[in-house]
């Protein structure tokens, strides 16, 4: 008996150790001008399991959705996904021009050197869901912006 509940015992904490080995590195936000309304956040994700990024929310804006960019001919549009997926042990990265996670209705003007909460929800194929909370830098406007274009010269579609 004793064994069979010490092998339950290490199968619920292998089962909880490989979701909680999600990790995210190098996070940062585009800061913006004064009187815009929405920015990108940008990041590594990297989970141990296949997963997915299905949710994301900050206090420094009304609204926080999952975005990708997609060519359209020759336009570049951005547009809200419901989840990206997190294959197991590969890096994911969002960043300008990709992947990100969009910051929409700013509560106030997002200036460099700013450090920016943020929680991400990261869901894993067995439906359990788990938050991480990340300090996100703000970084100039210009920083790794594709073509020179910040967000705010791109078309946005819902």
């Amino acid at each position: 008996m004793k064994a069979l509940f010490a092998s339950a015992l290490v199968a619920a904490l292998v089962s909880t150790a490989a979701q909680a080995d999600v990790s995210v590195s190098d996070p940062w936000v585009r800061a913006t001008v004064a009187q815009q309304k929405a920015t990108g956040a940008f990041m590594r994700i990297t989970s141990p399991v296949d997963a997915r990024l299905v949710s994301a929310s900050s206090p420094v804006a009304g609204v926080v959705e999952i975005h990708e960019m997609v060519m359209d001919g020759e336009i570049m549009k951005m547009r809200a996904i419901p989840g990206l997926a997190l294959p197991a042990g590969q890096a994911v990265e969002l960043k300008p021009g990709g992947y990100h996670v969009m910051l929409i209705d700013l509560k106030q003007q997002v200036k460099v050197g700013d450090v920016v909460p943020i929680s991400i929800v990261v869901e894993g194929a067995d439906g359990k869901r788990e938050t991480l909370e990340l300090k996100a830098d703000a970084r100039p406007l210009n920083s790794a912006a594709p073509m020179g274009q910040g967000h705010g010269e791109m078309k946005h579609k819902h």
